[in-house]
């Protein structure tokens, strides 16, 4: 394995999310031969306390958070090694926050791996200003992983992608399909429309097409997206999933008996504004697995 290639990073902060990404991310590293480094964000090392007006940080504060922070290095090492003995591990503390040192590795980064929640540094990644910060300007796809127990790939689910149609989508099943195809999973891709994009659709059609027909178009787009890339990936089984609605509600419903749902940074017609609005925010918080942010 080239320690010269990107490598999968991982945030860790001690929390059973964060040792579960570690987990997720030495599968994921180990199947596109790339090495593994574990990041853990020291606050303390800056002298002071963020957020306070400069409040000191104890001396011995500081050394009791070193001592935390190497027991968790140690055990992310572990824990990676017993995921994927072959993989190549780094370890690296750098000083400062969460937000600027991630933003900063993800421009090395083939991907970034956090828990859904964290502690200390990472504490409230969903919500806070960490997720916000690498999914609006992170340079490389994020990957938020949950609970243990709902974290953990079942070998026989599905990847879920979001498609429709536009730049970052196509990203979202690059990713998609090498994550299914390295998995031999089968990729299930949802293409959903709503009000808005169905009053263009008759509008353009002067009010001639029926519903169904409307749904044909639909299906018709997807399939010509998905052409090109079951070429490249004969090996992947797809299963097109089409419907009327909110994306949210579509990719949910498949997230549900899925292993990862893959989507894209950025889309348009259904999925526009993925990651700036609700939708992110309901995957984020409600996905039974882990989320994929392609960019």
């Amino acid at each position: 394995m080239s320690t010269t290639a990107k490598p999968v990073l991982v945030g860790i902060d001690g929390s059973p999310t964060s040792f579960e990404a570690v987990r997720w991310a030495a599968r994921e590293a180990s199947s596109r031969s790339a090495p593994l480094r574990l990041v853990h964000a020291d606050v303390s090392a800056l002298g002071y306390v963020p957020d306070t007006l400069g409040t000191a940080t104890p001396e011995s504060t500081s050394e009791t958070a070193r001592e935390f922070v190497s027991d968790w290095l140690r055990d992310a090492r572990e824990i990676a090694s017993a995921a994927a003995p072959e993989l190549v591990v780094e370890t690296m503390v750098r000083t400062g926050s969460a937000r600027t040192v991630l933003l900063d590795e993800s421009s090395t980064a083939r991907l970034v791996v956090v828990g859904s929640r964290g502690l200390g540094s990472f504490s409230g990644v969903v919500l806070g200003s960490v997720a916000i910060a690498l999914t609006h300007h992170g340079q490389c796809p994020v990957a938020v992983i949950r609970e243990p127990d709902e974290g953990a790939e079942r070998e026989d689910l599905p990847v879920v992608v979001g498609v429709d149609g536009s730049g970052p989508g196509e990203l979202a099943l690059r990713w998609a399909f090498d994550m299914a195809s390295a998995r031999s999973a089968e990729l299930v891709a949802v293409h959903a429309w709503h009000d808005l994009v169905v009053g263009e659709l008759w509008t353009r059609a002067q009010a001639d097409e029926t519903w169904e027909s409307v749904r044909a178009d639909e299906q018709r787009l997807l399939a010509e997206v998905l052409a090109g890339w079951r070429e490249d990936y004969p090996d992947v089984a797809v299963h097109e999933v089409v419907g009327y609605g909110k994306p949210a509600r579509l990719l949910l419903d498949q997230a549900n008996s899925a292993r990862l749902v893959v989507v894209g940074a950025r889309g348009r017609g259904g999925l526009a504004g993925l990651l700036l609005g609700s939708t992110s925010q309901t995957l984020l918080h409600h996905a039974p697995c882990p989320v994929v942010v392609a960019r």
